[in-house]
């Protein structure tokens, strides 16, 4: 039998326990909750099967109630000790995508990263576009290319129109870029014809990952005209393997900015689902940002309102991610193309200088959040690494 030990200062805590989808050298893909710096079976660690498939949505469209008792009984499981076989160090298990994604949407919810993007491609007109404080404005994406964290990153080829160039060509992407983002994971789904109001988050949303909306942004240019990102973002989305139950992070939250105008009512949130999350961007091991979630204008609750204002169904496993996230200052800045200003200001990295990401080029974002009693809350990492482009 095994005793669990958590070291003092954890970002792992039993105020955390995020689930995550792990294997072993004897065993397949199955759920997991981290502790500290173990990895706890939890088939094995409950009696219960629904946690031995390689994926959480079985577990997630249980609901909210169901969540609610699993936490505390993990939390029992835990102060006791376990079977041997149901408890594994970190650095000895392979972690997989820790869910089936359904759908994959992705917004727009950053003032401050909007503001500076509409500089860079406005500077004579006003940063924001007309409808951008009054709802959060959005993409769908590809959920097929969603990997996890430490998946690499082949370089996109598409069609690129060069400014002095008469026609567009085919070629790799020269304007490769990072977004740092969150994702929210849908536990529950909802029919299609209905709509979920703003009150129903906690309840509909199981949990947060870090994400990376990685960002071909030469590709993005010349398409994105008139129905907005297509190639140019599609190639690959990666999230952490991780997911922190949105029950853990009741310390964290704060209010939003305020939102002038009001919102129409279908926005308008009694007890606003800010997040005071630190973010932490490192370029090849050099830490280049920190960009705060607790800057961003939109809310995930009000994303998800709108996302199904219109009568779009969830399912199990949609993700929706939070866009990047930008704070007023260079530091905080969440993407390369805000960092180096539009490719005109080198961005330090270690000893050298860059503008976007080179092959061999590798990015991580951490997170940590507070927690209960003075405690941080860690989100893990995502990574991924750069590989040449696929020219033949």
């Amino acid at each position: 039998m095994t005793t669990v030990e958590i070291e003092r200062g954890s970002l792992f805590e039993e105020a955390n326990l995020p689930y995550g989808v792990f294997s072993t050298q004897s065993d397949s893909p199955r759920v997991g909750v981290r502790v500290g710096e173990m990895v706890v079976d939890l088939a094995l660690a409950l009696g219960d099967e629904v946690f031995a498939t390689p994926s959480l949505n079985a577990f997630m469209a249980q609901g909210y109630r169901r969540w609610v008792e699993v936490r505390q009984r993990v939390r029992e499981a835990i102060s006791k000790e376990l079977p041997d076989a149901a408890v594994h160090r970190v650095e000895e298990v392979k972690m997989h995508l820790p869910i089936e994604v359904g759908d994959y949407v992705d917004f727009y919810a950053s003032i401050h990263h909007a503001s500076n993007l509409g500089r860079l491609f406005r500077p004579e007109g006003e940063p924001l576009s007309p409808n951008w404080r009054h709802m959060p404005i959005g993409y769908h994406g590809r959920s097929g290319t969603v990997v996890v964290s430490g998946t690499d990153i082949v370089r996109p080829c598409g069609q690129l129109k060069p400014p002095d160039a008469p026609v567009s060509v085919f070629g790799a992407s020269r304007r490769l870029d990072i977004e740092a983002e969150l994702g929210f994971v849908i536990g529950t789904s909802s029919e299609i014809g209905s709509r979920l109001a703003v009150g129903e988050f906690a309840e509909r949303v199981f949990g947060i990952v870090l994400l990376n909306d990685w960002s071909a942004r030469d590709i993005q240019a010349w398409e994105y005209m008139p129905l907005g990102p297509f190639l140019g973002k599609s190639f690959a989305t990666s999230i952490s393997a991780w997911v922190v139950p949105l029950l853990a992070l009741e310390a964290a939250r704060v209010p939003t900015p305020q939102q002038c105008p009001e919102p129409l009512e279908y926005l308008q949130e009694a007890e606003p689902w800010g997040l005071d999350i630190d973010l932490s961007i490192s370029w090849n091991g050099h830490e280049v940002s920190r960009p705060p979630y607790r800057e961003m204008y939109w809310s995930p609750a009000q994303m998800l309102a709108h996302m199904t204002a219109n009568g779009a169904s969830t399912r199990t496993g949609d993700l929706y991610g939070s866009g990047t996230i930008s704070g007023p200052r260079k530091d905080q800045r969440g993407a390369f193309i805000e960092l180096s200003w539009g490719g005109s200001e080198p961005v330090k990295v270690g000893n050298e200088e860059r503008h976007y990401l080179q092959d061999g080029d590798e990015v991580a974002i951490s997170a940590t959040a507070p927690g209960p009693d003075g405690a941080r809350i860690g989100f893990g990492e995502v990574r991924g690494r750069i590989l040449p482009a696929l020219l033949q």
